[in-house]
């Protein structure tokens, strides 16, 4: 079951796509937009990474960053960051241990074929690192949209 609205945010400790390592409360003080993705630079990822791209200057305007969650590797969110020019930071989730924290992490179907996969969602996170908005099964333009809308209403 993916986090609420209102609940704390899960704490995770994650490598980046340039190897550094982050934790959420890293980011205390300032609005977070983490979001899962299932795959880098694939129709859907790019379409909400892009559109996160594009409104990044709205988003650091409203005092927020944006995480992105895969479980592709470094190599693969560097790639993925540096086609697309991609300005902020990719977290590298290759154990799912962020998307299961957060209940994304679902069994899935595809041509009768099941398997275990991430969930497109995100999560608004406010200062104090209590969740403003949860949004699982999100459309990747309208996942944007949303996230902007929470923001601007915080």
């Amino acid at each position: 079951m993916a986090i609420a609205v209102g609940e704390l945010a899960p704490e995770f400790r994650a490598t980046t796509e340039s190897g550094e390592t982050v934790r959420l409360s890293d980011y205390r003080g300032q609005r977070v937009v983490l979001y899962f993705y299932p795959k880098d630079d694939t129709p859907g990822c790019t379409t909400q990474a892009c559109g996160f791209r594009d409104s990044y200057p709205t988003l650091t305007e409203r005092n927020a960053v944006v995480l992105g969650v895969s479980p592709d590797n470094a190599r693969s969110h560097q790639k993925f960051k540096t086609k697309f020019d991609l300005p902020f930071t990719l977290l590298v989730d290759e154990a799912h241990a962020i998307a299961e924290a957060y209940g994304v992490w679902v069994e899935k179907s595809m041509y009768g074929k099941h398997f275990m996969g991430i969930e497109r969602s995100h999560f608004v996170i406010d200062e104090q690192g209590r969740v403003l908005d949860a949004q699982v099964k999100v459309n990747p333009e309208e996942s944007v949209r949303a996230a902007l809308a929470v923001l601007a209403d915080g």
